[in-house]
């Protein structure tokens, strides 16, 4: 680095599209520093990913117990324990990655931060912080609906941090965030009700799958309104009345699922010409801005792959090889994964079955609930389809089921590598497991 600028690189925002590239990239002797005016790690490690599959843990295990003939007895969930467990767990996170990235010499500056030009951020209008590369990574924010009463809504952040469980939850939305904290709720205890903006939940999955989850929450007592429109919250005493259809519908507490939007207002990007839309920052193949020295990564982008950790993570391990020379190329993405934690699973990789249908390939059936492993553990609800290329590659898989998220593991290395039968002839599993019984099927 010259003496021109403080840091060779700059993060704004300290979540996985920073964190996970910025430590080796330090490590290699650039000097790096990351702003960040909220937790360490953003909002996967503190109320997002982990401290939701926290509070699902018990309702996996309670579904095993259910499913099971040879236990008895009625299992309940205790929130409050639930809730504190959860808490002790991701309470050691931000410290946890603030001493990985400080132990490597990155600089923490805590505030807010706004350009002032394309090499210098201000951070909580005293602190000047300059930089050769510039890159935000400032994620996604909850939605808001747009209706009288918004303000009686809560967000997902706020749903993971309840001290006791409200007897009836009105959910707004059908996508990840809606069903898999229905599926929560309903499990410890709650009367749920999903307000859904049209015919479909999870739209991203294969909706015959979605419909088995579907069909199950509603036999545990979920209520479903399909194509709802909601037009106003109201306090009405202790309680909140959602107007809907022209129905009114009491509830106790009210879940703003509809979405996430990108974090691109007061940063200044506007201020040094970065080009943004509604979706989120624009960038090129490099993850490049059209300001040649400011970059993005992770859901901030404005991109076609999923907006998931393990892409943010992709992301930033990309720039750190791409700042530190190891690489000049653009980035290309592999296979990336998706999983919504519902009761079943559904969980998908590669070509997904539509696809699969609109360009003729195979795909394979398969009813799993008569599958020797499938009912080790009694699973009611188990199916998956396989896609195959023209050259009978594997190209894509979906499965609803309990382990579905372990069968799409499995699965990945032989979609994104390629592999054929002589290769995979080569891969020998653990005998009994998941894996061994997945390459069975292939």
């Amino acid at each position: 680095m010259t003496n021109k600028y403080d840091y060779d690189v700059l993060y704004i925002g300290a979540g996985h599209g920073t964190f996970d590239g910025a430590i080796p990239l330090a490590k290699t002797g650039c000097k790096v520093a990351v702003v960040e005016s909220g937790l360490i790690g953003g909002t996967c490690p503190n109320k997002g990913c982990n401290a939701k599959i926290t509070l699902d843990q018990p309702v996996k295990i309670s579904r095993e117990i259910e499913n099971s003939n040879e236990l008895e007895g009625n299992i309940q969930i205790n929130w409050e324990k639930s809730l504190k467990h959860k808490q002790d767990l991701i309470d050691q996170l931000p410290p946890m990655i603030s001493g990985l990235m400080k132990s490597v010499g990155i600089d923490i500056v805590k505030g807010h931060g706004i350009f002032k030009d394309q090499h210098t951020v201000v951070v909580d209008g005293n602190v000047t912080v300059t930089a050769d590369k510039i890159v935000v990574s400032t994620g996604l924010r909850p939605n808001r609906l747009d209706i009288p009463g918004d303000d009686l809504a809560h967000d997902s952040e706020n749903f993971m941090n309840l001290k006791s469980l409200p007897k009836n939850i009105v959910i707004m939305g059908a996508g990840y965030i809606g069903m898999e904290f229905a599926t929560i709720a309903n499990a410890a205890g709650s009367k749920v009700t999903v307000l859904m903006h049209n015919e479909m939940a999870l739209r991203e999955f294969h909706q015959p799958f979605v419909q088995k989850v579907v069909d199950d929450l509603k036999k545990r007592g979920v209520t479903f309104v399909e194509n709802a429109k909601i037009t106003s919250l109201e306090e009405s005493g202790a309680d909140i009345i959602v107007t809907c259809d022209g129905q009114k519908i009491q509830t106790d507490w009210v879940l703003d699922a509809t979405g996430r939007i990108p974090n691109i207002e007061k940063i200044g990007l506007e201020k040094i010409g970065v080009k943004c839309n509604k979706h989120g920052i624009i960038v090129n193949d490099h993850l490049q801005t059209n300001v040649d020295n400011v970059y993005a990564s992770g859901d901030v982008i404005d991109k076609i792959q999923p907006r998931l950790t393990p892409t943010a993570v992709f992301e930033s391990t990309y720039l750190m090889k791409l700042f530190s020379g190891v690489t000049t190329g653009p980035i290309v993405y592999p296979v990336i994964p998706t999983v919504t934690f519902t009761s079943p699973r559904i969980a998908q990789a590669g070509v997904t079955v539509e696809e699969g249908v609109q360009k003729g390939y195979k795909i394979v059936d398969s009813d799993l609930t008569g599958d020797w492993y499938y009912q080790v553990d009694n699973e009611p609800i188990a199916e998956s389809k396989f896609i195959y290329d023209k050259d009978n590659k594997l190209v894509g898989v979906t499965e609803v089921s309990d382990k579905a998220d372990d069968v799409i593991n499995t699965l990945l290395p032989i979609i994104e590598l390629k592999l054929d039968s002589e290769q995979l002839g080569r891969i020998v599993s653990l005998f009994p497991s998941i894996s061994s019984d997945v390459m069975g099927r292939i």
